[in-house]
């Protein structure tokens, strides 16, 4: 199976630029399933999640069907990474305790991955997806922001993109639901900071593939009178989560 590629070009930037999750998160993950032996981190990327993992089990694994992706990630004792795609695994039957997906569940074929899921969760396994979508940062940065998300590059997202939009609410998940708290991303960035971030969208590469330009040019003037002398300014992105159980 071919996988829809849409970051490894990115790589080196999608480890700089991508915002960190909150260590809350993890923590309240880890106190899901009865055990702690074994998390799957799915489309890992630079395996930002596994890291958050790491403290609370006893080993990761953290798959990315991109080489350039896995190439990038930091590496860990706890973690181990394997270039692999989502919907096929060399993980064994029932010897995985939650399963995590963290920006990534959108891109997947959901019914192989699901049944995949279901084959390495131990009996009382648990597994957790997470998106997130437009940050918050000032009224009138956000302005700009939605104008370029919407107006700029909005025509070149893939269609899958619709689901984050959707904040992963009509997303096909199959598991028994289990009710989780709010989470939330905070990031303090500079300017370059946050269009090292914009950079990374995967609409921002379809718009330079069309035009043969880059997207950013278009509003930047607008960007950089909203974000005004500040040398920095709180980036928050809200979480928006699905957990569920196999029974």
């Amino acid at each position: 199976m071919t996988f829809k590629d849409h970051f490894s070009h990115v790589a080196v930037d999608y480890a700089k630029y991508r915002p960190d999750y909150p260590p809350e998160l993890f923590q309240y993950l880890s106190t899901l399933p009865p055990q702690r032996e074994h998390a799957w981190d799915v489309g890992t990327g630079n395996g930002q999640a596994a890291l958050g993992l790491a403290p609370w089990f006893e080993r990761v694994t953290a798959s990315d069907p991109s080489a350039e992706q896995i190439r990038q990630a930091s590496l860990h004792p706890k973690v181990r990474y394997a270039v692999a795609p989502a919907e096929r695994t060399d993980l064994a039957d029932a010897s995985v305790d939650l399963i995590t997906v963290a920006q990534a569940l959108h891109w997947f074929d959901f019914e192989r991955f699901y049944k995949e899921a279901r084959r390495v969760l131990k009996p009382q396994g648990v597994i957790a997806a997470w998106t997130y979508g437009l940050c918050s940062v000032t009224p009138a940065v956000d302005v700009v922001v939605r104008g370029y998300y919407t107006d700029v590059v909005g025509s070149y997202w893939p269609p899958e993109r619709r689901y984050v939009d959707e904040r992963y609410e009509t997303i096909p998940f199959p598991f028994v639901k289990l009710e989780a708290p709010a989470f939330g991303i905070r990031a303090q960035w500079s300017l370059e900071d946050f269009r090292g971030y914009l950079e990374t969208w995967s609409a921002a590469r379809g718009y330079r593939q069309a035009q043969g330009s880059d997207p950013r040019d278009r509003g930047d003037d607008a960007l950089r009178a909203a974000w005004g002398t500040s040398a920095s300014h709180e980036m928050v992105w809200p979480l928006y989560l699905r957990v569920g159980c196999l029974s």
